[in-house]
């Protein structure tokens, strides 16, 4: 029993040492590498203890011990061998939905992991997201054009298991090692299902016939929407742009694998004034704007638990001066695609309003793709088009 104290004390440690500066996985590398005494197993186990406590987000007035043990007990959905030794009764009910493990410990302490519910954007079942925090989110990717049996085949042959979500969607566990089994980037991409359903909208964008769309993505970052755009749309002129030029470092090579090499890409800040391009320019613009990130908390609910809300206020704002800076360059009848990943109305629904109310554009569609029904991340996107 004592080796399972060891790992409770463990996880301890690095929660009393970790500041939420940097991914928590990027500093349990760290941490592990400085402290050679952990074994493979022991990384794991202690790393899954260190989730499990995050994953309570904003839940108080637990000592981090006991909020280790409860954490443990809420995400997990069958038998832990720390369970059986340490809270035997707990782990009899381990397959017990969330609400009903709450009852089942008797626990004074309101679980409150997301307490922001009025700020949420319309539609979101607030109990199913609330929930959505206690469950590692699946990992997605998407099949390239031509690519679909290749895929299945090195799947199948590497004992991967995987669920098609939709004709090119597959769900895999996040433990697969997919770069060592498939060509990422030429053959399937990265990305979540919501990411992907972006393209839905995409299909809305009307182009002119025999004309090659203009299109600039102007917050690139590793330029997974730029990948879908290219395989939806086909014929386009594409450039890129990011704040970041260590990112768009990565992005050059990411569509060297996937076989894009004509196209510009800028190291370009959106918050101010730029005049960069000739306006106006492009028939398309992809703003997939810097966002609090929240519907993608349930893969680091580090970011949950450190998350205050005069945030909010930060990056609507920011998004805000992006997308006006921004909208100048896009053609008569261009298309405006405004991106988060965000579950918060101001960064979504309030910003398009901003939008509409301060420009030309009439919006054609909005939607948020509520990821927690399928394991996914959270997105929202709106679809505008300049009058």
């Amino acid at each position: 029993m004592s080796r399972y104290y060891s790992y409770i004390n463990s996880a301890k440690a690095v929660i009393e040492t970790y500041n939420g500066q940097e991914p928590l996985s990027a500093y349990l590398k760290k941490y592990f590498a400085a402290n050679k005494k952990f074994g493979s197993k022991d990384r794991k186990q202690v790393s899954h203890l260190c989730y499990c406590y995050y994953r309570l987000g904003k839940t108080e007035g637990l000592p981090i011990e006991k909020r280790i043990l409860l954490g443990l007990f809420l995400c997990s959905a069958t038998s832990s061998e720390i369970l059986v030794a340490l809270k035997p009764e707990w782990n009899e009910q381990v397959s017990l939905p969330p609400h009903k493990k709450l009852l089942a410990v008797n626990s004074n302490t309101a679980l409150t992991i997301f307490p922001w519910r009025n700020e949420l954007s319309e539609g979101i079942d607030f109990a199913a997201f609330n929930n959505s925090f206690l469950v590692q989110p699946a990992a997605f990717i998407r099949i390239r054009n031509g690519y679909t049996d290749t895929v299945k085949q090195k799947l199948g042959n590497a004992g991967v298991v995987f669920d098609f979500v939709s004709d090119n969607c597959i769900a895999v566990a996040n433990s697969s090692k997919l770069d060592a089994i498939i060509t990422l980037d030429k053959e399937a991409v990265i990305q979540d299902y919501s990411s992907q359903r972006i393209g839905e909208l995409l299909q809305l964008i009307q182009p002119a016939p025999n004309n090659k769309l203009k299109i600039w993505d102007c917050c690139a970052a590793s330029g997974g929407k730029s990948i879908l755009a290219k395989d939806m749309l086909q014929n386009i002129e594409l450039t890129v742009s990011d704040i970041r030029e260590s990112i768009l470092a990565n992005l050059r090579k990411r569509f060297a694998a996937a076989g894009i090499t004509a196209y510009k890409s800028l190291a370009m800040d959106l918050s101010a004034p730029v005049s960069t391009f000739k306006s106006p320019a492009f028939d398309c613009i992809i703003c997939d704007a810097p966002c609090t990130g929240s519907g993608t908390w349930s893969r680091t609910p580090e970011q949950l638990y450190y998350f205050t809300q005069e945030k909010i206020n930060e990056y609507a704002a920011l998004q805000s001066k992006i997308a006006m800076n921004a909208v100048q360059f896009l053609k008569s009848g261009g298309y405006f695609l405004y991106i988060t990943c965000s579950v918060f109305k101001q960064e979504n629904e309030e910003a398009i309003k901003t939008l509409l109310a301060n420009t030309s554009l009439q919006l054609i569609k909005q939607e948020l793709f509520a990821g927690y029904t399928n394991n996914a991340d959270s997105m929202f996107a709106a679809l505008l088009q300049k009058k």
